[in-house]
């Protein structure tokens, strides 16, 4: 079962985000971060694809400037 980890920037933190990403199929976790990055996600999912849909997903949300996935496989 793969899972990933989205390292996300936005344009400007907004709380409304972080609802919308808790609410996308696959997504277990999302915290807000201060540094080089405003967000992080952990996702498990069945496929590969469900992670790249995911992505696509979160790409288009608005504020999303830039993402960095992270992925791995539970042995």
């Amino acid at each position: 079962m793969p899972k990933a980890f989205l390292f996300i920037n936005t344009e400007e933190f907004e709380p409304q985000l972080m609802k919308e990403l808790r609410k996308i199929k696959g997504v277990e976790v999302a915290y807000p971060l201060y540094g080089v990055y405003d967000v992080i996600v952990k996702t498990r999912t069945e496929t590969m694809d469900d992670i790249r849909q995911i992505h696509d997903k979160i790409r288009k949300l608005r504020k999303v400037r830039q993402t960095l996935t992270l992925i791995t496989h539970e042995e």
